[in-house]
């Protein structure tokens, strides 16, 4: 298998709860993993999927200070009323973004719009949208070795 220089965090969201409920939890575990592990602050990435794309849309927005980059799979921002705020906050965040065109369960929209809005502001944004497949688009991201070697390519506050 593949062997990458990354310390991986994965909670799981409490059961009919959402993540920006959550916020101070995760930056309390993240303050704690790089605590007692070798973690350089300047190298913290943040991707998750489905529920925690929306989640990594809405914790980088409220701690941008903390992500070298993200990368949300099938997410998007649950108040539509709140993209063009959460995308000034994500601005300087590198952010690349992946969808399944065919998606039922998130829509492929929900990603769609925060990536206009950050398109339109100038941020660094990339958009991945796969055109044959449904919900299940992050196994595919996950597999591909390209996804990490543009996170390593980026520092908090600019590239490596």
């Amino acid at each position: 298998g593949l062997e990458l220089p990354f310390v991986v965090v994965a909670p799981q969201c409490p059961v009919n709860d959402t993540w920006d409920h959550h916020r101070l939890a995760l930056t309390a575990l993240l303050d704690e993993v790089g605590a007692q592990y070798r973690v350089d602050p300047d190298r913290v990435y943040l991707t998750g999927l489905s529920m925690g794309g929306f989640g990594t849309f809405d914790l980088a927005q409220a701690f941008p200070e903390r992500f070298a980059a993200i990368a949300p799979i099938c997410g998007g921002v649950r108040h539509l009323r709140e993209v063009e705020t959460f995308a000034r906050r994500l601005k300087s965040i590198p952010a690349w973004v992946f969808h399944g065109a065919l998606d039922d369960i998130v829509p492929l929209e929900s990603s769609q719009q925060i990536v206009d809005a950050l398109k339109a502001i100038g941020a660094d944004v990339r958009f991945t949208v796969y055109p044959d497949l449904q919900h299940n688009s992050w196994t595919v991201t996950y597999d591909n070795p390209e996804l990490y070697t543009w996170f390593q390519q980026h520092r908090r506050g600019g590239h490596a």
